[in-house]
């Protein structure tokens, strides 16, 4: 079994960050310096994307697939949504278009999954420089407006993508969901 998981969000959200700290491999990258708007809340920029490999053992492997998170690279995402498996939406708690940035990354998904379903998860970051606001504006986001390519209902975790643990835990959860597909779809 190999499956690809692709994470999606706004620049900064931690999707780099993420894969690199879960990948059994030095993840690959597309990080060059930012020589735009991105450059005033970081050095670095994916203008392709971010791959690294979770080892799952017995030859099964799990590939993590970085999309960029400027408009300018969206051509990346209908290549690597092609490939994936599950999606991965990263956000940053912290900005003030956190919810706009959720529907941005929601509908573009919406847009390009030509009546494909995919499990998916939102992982939530910089949670420390937000700690009053709830995580359940992101549920209740996704009540109101629920994604139509999602195979199942959308889990919204907290996530320190630096710490493995909580990368896990998006990863895992999306897997189950996959795996929950091809075992009724094999009884079907």
């Amino acid at each position: 079994m190999e499956w690809s998981i692709l994470f999606m969000g706004p620049v900064g959200a931690g999707k780099t960050r993420a894969i690199h700290t879960l990948s059994d491999i030095a993840a690959a990258g597309t990080e060059v310096e930012a020589t735009d708007e991105t450059a005033l809340m970081k050095q670095f920029t994916t203008v392709s994307m971010d791959a690294g490999v979770l080892d799952l053992g017995s030859g099964d492997k799990v590939r993590l697939i970085g999309a960029p998170g400027q408009d300018r690279f969206d051509f990346m995402w209908d290549i690597l949504l092609e490939q994936a498996k599950a999606v991965v939406i990263m956000i940053d708690h912290s900005r003030t278009s956190r919810l706009d940035d959720l529907d941005k990354f929601v509908s573009a998904v919406q847009t390009r999954a030509f009546g494909r379903r995919f499990p998916m998860a939102i992982g939530v970051t910089h949670i420390d420089e937000a700690a009053t606001r709830s995580l359940d504006i992101y549920r209740e986001r996704l009540t109101q407006q629920p994604p139509s390519f999602a195979s199942a209902l959308v889990p919204v975790f907290p996530v320190d993508a630096r710490e493995a643990n909580d990368v896990r835990a998006l990863v895992i959860s999306v897997g189950a969901m996959l795996e929950m597909e091809m075992r009724f779809a094999a009884r079907t």
